[in-house]
């Protein structure tokens, strides 16, 4: 049984215009997105603008929440990131603060239908996945991916294809368990697409390459 009333859901803006990604959102009846964006701005559609996204969800009901601070896949503590510059999905999972976010968007669930927003169309492909999705599943809350065609893809039903996409048993082998081959394709996956970039300076908030 979820801890949470409501199933929790993702999304990637994309390329949406406005009209079809509220339609996508109503669709499945979201009521508050979380933008998990560390800097929620588009270059492409700046619709999804931190400064216009709030007036285009609030014209049809839906709420919006930054959580950027707390679930971006793009932390500001320098202790996050590799040698190379690439973020560690596991240390940001022990932080504080994305405690604090994970918690928040289950208390939020309890009352709401909400979905993580972040800009990738493909799932497998974003930290709101990867990282963000895979606690709150670890947590035993419900998740579920809604697809740039409107299709809900449930966590479990991602994993898998993760698994197929990497070619391993789905329900594991005689040395390894399903849990430790989606640990391990999840691993994998984050060392294709976890941000690789310049650290934040120790004891600093900011990004020493962000705009």
């Amino acid at each position: 049984m979820s801890p949470t009333q409501y199933p929790v859901f993702t999304v990637g803006h994309s390329n949406h215009a406005p009209e079809a990604f509220i339609k996508l959102l109503i669709r499945h009846g979201v009521a508050e997105i979380a933008d998990v964006r560390s800097a929620p701005y588009s270059r492409y559609a700046s619709h999804f603008n931190h400064d216009a996204l709030p007036g285009l969800l609030g014209d049809v009901g839906i709420g919006y929440l930054f959580l950027g601070g707390e679930l971006g896949g793009r932390p500001a503590d320098h202790d996050c990131y590799d040698a190379d510059g690439r973020v560690l999905y596991d240390r940001v999972a022990e932080t504080d603060g994305f405690d604090d976010g994970i918690r928040r968007i289950m208390r939020n669930a309890d009352e709401r239908r909400i979905a993580l927003m972040c800009s990738e169309k493909e799932p497998l492909e974003c930290h709101r996945t990867l990282l963000v999705a895979r606690s709150l599943a670890e947590r035993g809350v419900a998740v579920s991916h809604i697809l740039a065609d409107g299709r809900l893809e449930s966590y479990d039903d991602a994993m898998s294809r993760l698994v197929d996409i990497f070619k391993l048993p789905q329900q594991g082998d005689l040395f390894r368990s399903r849990d430790d081959v989606i640990a391990d394709v999840l691993r994998r996956q984050a060392q294709k697409f976890a941000y690789v970039g310049a650290r934040p300076a120790a004891g600093r908030d900011e990004w020493e390459d962000a705009p």
